[in-house]
């Protein structure tokens, strides 16, 4: 990777010695609407201390050029001090004064400051984002989350911008063409959670107050921003709402007033993750900006985003790990606390089927990788740190933490996290600090607990075992957990029947401690033989869960029928935790090759057009396309893609018009139409011949439609250069890019390959775009070809590109649609053949060729 990268070994010492007074930040983006201009003027001036007088140390930085560097009024030679990413400090004095002017460039990569002009308008849009170390592309620091100080940024830019950071403006002085931002010091903070966003922003403001147990008044200006051009799609409202419900329940289970005075959130382009969690200063992918119609489950997932940035306020914030080992403390609890305020205090009720339907769905296929971990990782360097970003840290932590609440109850939960957050507010903390809380408010012992599911990996599966009678009474019911290690799971087990009306309903619920491989359900004795056991109901634990043979055949016939509780649930239509919990399972048993493909597509076409819950519905259309590509018999492969592309038009017949379902199966309609009248019906509802009553064909519908067309060779370039010119956006650009990839020629290929490999131009939406159009699942022997190239690719292009622009090339290229042996013996042969490759990069490559011997199991169970 460009720069060097940074051990933990390396911050470790450095924390030892060096303790930061404050940073003072002026950043020179005045000439930045000027394309010419590569770069920007950054001058830092930091105070720190050293506890060892005479000690040599290093600051951060990644800059084309160091113009300065200053320490304690004497001029150091930057040819000297800096080699391209640190600035040498030899000498230190106890206490110290480092001044380093850089002319730092602009990313178009989303690293660091990123530039962008909105093709609608021409306006320029800057915003900054730097998890886990990209602060040092834009001012000289200490980059590690543990040397935590206030920051005081200075901004001029073009007169006609606003600018937003972490604090609170104090002074904005007009000087001509331009004006200069002075904002107030923030509280100590680490450096990759500073911001700065700049250009002509819309705004939308408003104010929370809440009166606080001590009868003061707390007062937060809110702000929410977007481009201009998005301005008229932009529903500040309902993001306002969220944002307000939200600090109202935080401020209610936290009992620690929200610490960094204003609080806005900043929609920007070309963002490379969901958000990100700057205090004071949120930036969000602004594609939660939502041009045309998208269905309710993108309002929740929005929703679930914003409070979850919201939680990291105080978690990762307030309190931050001291090294990325603990990335959990932040990311496990956000994505956790995320879930538990929407289903509190939103309208958005069903965010614990989502959770239990999608988020653990990352896990679970995250944590059978080869290169699974544990919650609190191993992280050795930013290149591990960049990588454990992953569906462990996040949905399985989270999802422990469930367990954990289940374990010590709610109160005692969120009273040791108020403990956390005043001792160790503006600090640095490790496990053992977040487990000493909770212990104190629990009475419980959690180094055991702790031990089996922090500090190891892995997914334990519960299969249910059952014994009955002649006369159809259980004698016995017990639990088998298979995977190492065995751990304590707190469950819930159900008991399903058939009611008269058709429905399946739970008759019986046991919630028990399953520990060791073997766990007798006690209380199910002499119960008449349920129609189906449900293992995991309620989704209290972290594990896969698979049926007897009884359960199974039920799910073949019913799993449509399934529902939650009682008969007051029964086909109402309402979302069913326990449906979307046996979609889960089936899913799991196909993954892994016990289930053939043929079995779950067939559910799917029975089933799906009756789930009520529309994330999961469309979980679904993503399952059955990863199914149809990759998990099905290569011979049957048509077979089921044109039954697939007939289920998901009879679905959008029956939808009601106007409807969330019937916008995703028409989605899901342009991701399986292969056949020409399925083709032509798509051509016709762009050009007007054709009509789906209530169906509003709007901008990004028809662009869905036309990548459908394109995929299979049923559009030109020139109709796409058309659509374009319908739609010259940022948007449009992306889209129009990845139909051109994604066209069914050699030619289309090449460019596609050339423009991402061969050149560094392109910005990281485009790179983006450009690989989504180039590997296709039915594109296999187009992309053939490009096998050998890009094993021959992997290590320059991880030498030579910025890490988050190469992880999108290793793992968007690898040719994951070939599944053949041979592309696994070429994986394993690159494996072999380059042990000494960056451990980050060989991580990637691993967990592609999982991916793909995953793949050809799954084809041989299906093949059967």
């Amino acid at each position: 990777m460009p720069g060097k990268n940074l051990s933990r070994e390396e911050a470790r010492d450095r924390a030892a010695i060096i303790r930061v007074e404050g940073y003072r930040v002026h950043l020179d983006v005045s000439a930045a609407a000027d394309p010419g201009r590569p770069t920007f003027r950054s001058t830092t001036r930091i105070s720190f201390d050293c506890s060892t007088p005479g000690a040599s140390s290093f600051a951060d930085l990644l800059a084309p050029e160091v113009v300065s560097v200053e320490l304690n009024g004497r001029r150091l030679d930057p040819a000297e001090v800096f080699d391209g990413a640190r600035v040498a400090l030899p000498a230190l004095a106890a206490r110290n004064e480092l001044t380093v002017v850089a002319e730092c460039a602009y990313s178009r990569t989303g690293e660091g400051l990123h530039r962008f002009v909105d093709p609608a308008d021409g306006e320029t849009y800057l915003y900054t984002h730097y998890e886990p170390a990209d602060a040092r592309r834009v001012f000289a620091n200490f980059e590690q989350p543990d040397l935590k100080a206030p920051f005081a940024f200075t901004v001029t830019a073009p007169a006609a911008w606003d600018v937003y950071a972490n604090a609170v403006p104090e002074t904005v002085t007009a000087d001509g063409s331009t004006r200069t931002w002075e904002f107030a010091p923030t509280r100590p903070i680490s450096t990759y959670l500073t911001a700065v966003v700049a250009g002509p922003y819309h705004v939308v403001r408003d104010h929370y107050s809440r009166e606080l147990p001590d009868g003061t008044v707390l007062e937060i200006p809110l702000a929410a921003t977007c481009r201009r051009s998005l301005a008229p799609y932009f529903d500040a409202d309902e993001i306002l709402t969220v944002t307000k419900q939200g600090l109202d329940f935080f401020h209610q289970e936290f009992d620690y007033p929200y610490p960094f005075g204003k609080y806005d959130q900043c929609f920007v382009p070309e963002y490379n993750i969901g958000a990100m969690e700057n205090p004071g200063c949120v930036t969000f992918r602004e594609e939660y900006v939502f041009r045309s119609k998208v269905t309710e489950a993108a309002y929740e997932g929005r929703a679930n985003v914003i409070l979850h940035e919201m939680a990291h306020m105080w978690f990762g914030d307030l309190v931050t790990m001291k090294w990325w080992d603990d990335l959990w403390l932040k990311e496990s609890f956000a994505d956790f606390m995320g879930a538990f305020a929407q289903v509190e205090v939103t309208k958005f009720r069903s965010g614990w089927i989502t959770f239990a339907n999608q988020r653990k769905a990352w896990a679970y296929r995250q944590d059978q990788f080869p290169t699974t971990h544990p919650i609190t990782a191993d992280i050795r360097d930013l290149e591990d740190a960049k990588l454990n970003f992953d569906g462990i840290t996040y949905a399985k932590g989270a999802s422990v933490l469930k367990q954990l609440v289940a374990y010590v109850g709610r109160d005692a939960f969120f009273e040791g996290a108020r403990r956390y957050f005043k001792q160790h507010a503006y600090r640095n903390t490790v496990l053992t600090d977040l487990l000493d809380a909770l212990e104190e408010t629990s009475g419980r012992d959690l180094r055991t607990w702790s031990k089996a599911w922090l500090q190891t990996s892995g997914v334990n599966t519960l299969t249910p075992e059952l014994v009955h009678d002649a006369e159809g009474r259980i004698t016995e019911l017990a639990i088998r957990q298979d995977g190492e290690p065995l751990r304590p799971h707190r469950i819930a087990v159900g008991l399903y029947d058939l009611a008269a009306d058709g429905a399946l309903l739970r008759t019986d619920r046991y919630e028990l401690d399953v520990t060791g491989a073997r766990t007798v359900v006690a209380e199910a004795a002499g119960r008449p033989l349920p129609a189906l056991v449900l293992l995991n109901d309620d989704d209290l634990t972290y594990c896969k869960v698979r049926f007897d043979e009884r359960s199974l055949e039920t799910l073949r016939t019913g799993l449509g029928d399934l529902a939650d509780g009682g008969p007051s649930t029964a086909g109402d239509g309402a979302p069913s935790l326990a449906r979307a919990l046996a979609w889960s399972a089936v899913w799991n048993l196909t993954r892994d090759g016990l289930m053939p493909t043929r079995d779950y597509l067939d559910l799917v076409q029975r089933f799906a057009g009756r789930e009520s819950d529309i994330g999961v519905l469309q979980s679904l259309h993503q399952q059955s396309g990863t199914a149809l590509a990759v998990y099905a018999d290569p011979a049957r492969r048509a077979e089921y893609g044109t039954a697939l592309a007939e289920c998901a038009l009879r679905e959008l017949s029956l939808a009601a018009p106007g409807s969330d379902h019937q916008l995703a199966w028409a989605r899901f309609l342009a991701d399986t139409a292969k056949r020409a009248d399925h083709l032509q019906l798509l051509r016709g509802l762009l050009d007007g011949t054709g009509r789906i009553d209530g169906l509003t064909v709007d901008q990004e519908l028809r662009w869905t439609f036309w990548l459908a067309l394109a995929s299979n060779g049923a559009a030109t370039t020139e109709e796409l250069a058309a659509e374009l010119a319908r739609d010259n956006t940022a948007s449009g650009r992306r889209q129009q890019t990845q139909c051109l990839a994604a066209l069914p020629t050699p030619g289309a290929k090449a460019a596609a390959w050339t423009s991402v490999v061969d050149s560094d131009e392109l910005p990281n939406a485009l790179v983006e775009a450009q690989i989504a159009g180039f590997n296709r699942a039915g594109h296999r022997e187009l992309t053939a070809a490009y096998a050998a190239p890009y094993f021959e690719m992997l290590e320059s292009i991880w030498a030579e590109r910025s890490i988050e622009i190469a992880m999108r090339i290793v793992g968007g290229f690898y040719p994951r649609y070939r599944t053949t042996p041979e592309t696994l013996a070429a994986t394993d042969a690159w494996l072999a053949g380059h042990a000494g490759a960056a451990p980050a990069l060989r991580r990637l490559v691993l967990e592609c060729r999982d991916d793909l011997a995953r793949a050809l199991r799954a084809q041989e169970c299906d093949a059967e």
